[in-house]
């Protein structure tokens, strides 16, 4: 017990105001390297020891800012300089679209800076050899007792004077805590490294084993050997020799019903529209129209582009000509593609195309209204005054 080194003195409260009084003694007394524990938080535990406020959350801002920084310059970098590209006539660095990775990434950078910097920087963790560990006044604390200990680092550190300082405080025991011999484990003995050397080769050999030999014999091998035809692969079944085959004559995919007036100009008959203009399809349609047609038509189809001169203008959809078009016409744009402007066939399903039809007609209603239309508007309006 001699040789061994001491750590510090401890003692024990069965009380938690004694803990209070001692630890606010100890720190008055001008202990630097002490600390108490306690099975439970004691409130005013922290201005008898006067602790200072922790820096912790230093840590937490500039990692947060850190985050902010990277998500910033990574958009900016990517979308303005590295590849620039236009996404619905907003600007390059579009902030009001980054806020959500910034906040994201500013929040994660934070708290896993956070967690990790109080567990290993301030916490020390897992410090499995401190002197604490395993000792009577860590069981003691961990359960009914209040401990308080002096390392035998602090300048002011007199083992006797600590212990009669304890008595006096109402300590029901004192404990001196020593560091634990330091334990070594040789790694490079013959024995350990020949099983260490045994242990791979067995593990080694059994990966191979599994993976190249066992996993291609039955019958385990069921899902890979079974009659089927690989991509792009070659074929002794058909005459051709190929293994993709094309569709079957006359053949159409569920829901890919193709559009027969691809490629022309003027659809060589009439297509209805078999949408009622209701409040849900007028709906569908305005969304659908501002996310793929008001980009280059603008939002109430004046031909007045958001894409900032990047894009040629597309004529207003208010003029007498397209005013004129059927409903059918206006479906062949769109699916068909005009001009400078490209099939949105691809993009937009069919019932959503007509849709828009709809939702294009009440834009065109609402800038070009007839005596009827204002007559009809104002009885509306003197109905809902009334109401």
């Amino acid at each position: 017990m001699n040789n061994k080194k001491l750590f510090a003195v401890s003692a024990l409260f069965d009380d938690p105001n004694k803990i209070i009084k001692a630890a606010s003694k100890i720190s008055e007394s001008g202990y630097t390297k002490y600390d108490v524990n306690t099975p439970y938080p004691v409130h005013g535990m922290d201005k008898a020891m006067k602790l200072k406020p922790s820096n912790l959350g230093f840590v937490t801002l500039f990692f947060g800012l850190s985050g902010t920084a990277i998500a910033l310059l990574f958009m900016y970098w990517t979308m303005s300089v590295d590849y620039p590209m236009v996404i619905g006539g907003k600007p390059f660095f579009a902030l009001p679209a980054f806020i959500p990775v910034t906040f994201e990434l500013t929040v994660l950078l934070a708290t896993l800076s956070t967690v990790i910097g109080m567990l290993a920087f301030f916490f020390k963790l897992p410090a499995n050899s401190h002197p604490l560990h395993d000792t009577d006044y860590m069981q003691n604390v961990s359960k009914d007792k209040y401990g308080i200990f002096v390392e035998s680092a602090d300048p002011l550190f007199d083992e006797n004077k600590l212990r009669n300082l304890f008595k006096e405080l109402g300590a029901i025991k004192t404990e001196d805590i020593f560091i634990p011999e330091e334990e070594t484990y040789p790694v490079f003995q013959p024995k350990f490294l020949i099983l260490l050397f045994i242990t791979a080769l067995v593990v080694s050999g059994g990966t191979y084993f599994t993976l190249n030999k066992l996993m291609y014999t039955l019958p385990f091998n069921w899902m890979m050997e079974q009659g089927k035809l690989n991509p792009q692969k070659g074929s002794v079944l058909f005459a051709d020799g190929f293994g993709m085959r094309k569709p079957v004559e006359g053949t159409v995919a569920r829901g890919f019903i193709p559009y027969p007036y691809k490629g022309e100009s003027n659809p060589p008959q009439t297509l209805s529209n078999p949408l009622l203009p209701t409040k849900a399809v007028l709906e569908l349609g305005k969304k659908k129209f501002l996310t793929f047609c008001s980009p280059c038509h603008g939002n109430f189809a004046d031909g007045d582009s958001r894409l900032n001169g990047q894009f040629p203008n597309p004529p207003t959809l208010h003029s007498e000509r397209a005013r004129n078009f059927s409903d059918g016409m206006i479906f062949h744009i769109i699916t068909n593609g005009q001009n400078v402007m490209p099939s949105y066939a691809s993009q937009i399903t069919r019932e959503e195309r007509w849709a828009i039809v709809n939702y294009v007609r009440v834009l065109q209603r609402s800038k070009n209204a007839s005596d009827s239309d204002l007559l009809l508007s104002k009885e509306e309006s003197s109905k809902n005054v009334a109401k």
